[in-house]
């Protein structure tokens, strides 16, 4: 049974079967969205690509750069899958070893919860050669395109990232932990858990701690909410934003706020000289 591939018309297996003992797998970080973040590392790796495996928030027009390799959708969605963990592991081994250079494209960074350590680890347990491309994070990438650091000087010394769902489908319990600091709190995969992240903030006093949720980051079709750990649930329904998003919680939110007005005011006075 063969597998389904996209955007070429090339057949899936070029070798008539037959194993190849050069077999390479690249893991492969495309940023966070934006095309143009995609670094030169990454799209020398898709040139040399004679097969890519690609995630779901991966933009179709990065494929443009491994026109003569067979692209196979491999994407995880929240209830959809197109293949499971231990599938795709087992399609990287079998051709890697029928093709030759396997690369794995993935969103944001393949080791920020990309499980790309993973599939690499199983990659040379069955001796494929492996190598690592790393990509722009999502969660430094995606605040910093609404214009919110992560860290500022006499504002916050330090930042949490973490998912907001474990593999159990629960909580982090890093949560409680990062709501009881000074620090920046990014939070993944974390809108499921939005109310439940909320409570333990609200729990520690800091109800008004400014909240920035983005989704699609660095994308045309990005949505922003802003608000605050009483006020965001309601932001987030007058938005209409929902997966995928980043949870951004603390002080330099409003970075984003004062950035905002400074603009206004530059451009105002642009007008009155006019």
């Amino acid at each position: 049974m063969g597998y389904p591939t996209h955007g070429t018309d090339l057949p899936l297996s070029t070798s008539g079967g037959q194993e190849r003992n050069d077999g390479k797998l690249t893991v492969v970080g495309a940023g966070p969205g934006d095309v143009e973040l995609i670094t030169l590392k990454a799209i020398k790796a898709l040139q040399s690509a004679d097969v890519v495996l690609y995630d779901a928030l991966i933009d179709p027009k990065l494929m443009e750069y491994a026109p003569q390799a067979d692209q196979i959708f491999v994407g995880k969605r929240k209830g959809c899958y197109s293949y499971q963990q231990e599938q795709i592991n087992e399609l990287i081994v079998s051709l890697g070893r029928t093709h030759g250079h396997v690369v794995r494209l993935k969103g944001g960074d393949p080791f920020v919860f990309g499980r790309g350590a993973e599939e690499m680890e199983y990659a040379a347990a069955n001796g494929l050669e492996v190598a690592m491309v790393p990509g722009i994070s999502s969660c430094l990438a995606v605040p910093a395109s609404q214009q919110i650091p992560v860290t500022k000087r006499g504002l916050t010394e330090s930042f949490w990232v973490i998912t907001g769902t474990t593999k159990d489908h629960r909580l982090s319990s890093d949560v409680r932990l990062a709501a009881k600091s000074n620090a920046t709190v990014v939070i993944l995969m974390g809108m499921g858990k939005l109310q439940e992240i909320t409570t333990l903030f609200k729990e520690g006093g800091k109800g008004d701690t400014p909240v920035a949720i983005i989704q699609n980051g660095t994308m045309k079709n990005e949505k922003v909410a802003i608000g605050t750990i009483k006020t965001i649930d309601r932001e987030v329904v007058k938005q209409k934003v929902s997966n995928p998003a980043i949870i951004i919680i603390g002080e330099v939110v409003r970075h984003r706020q004062a950035m905002n007005r400074l603009s206004e005011t530059i451009a105002s006075r642009e007008l009155l000289a006019v």
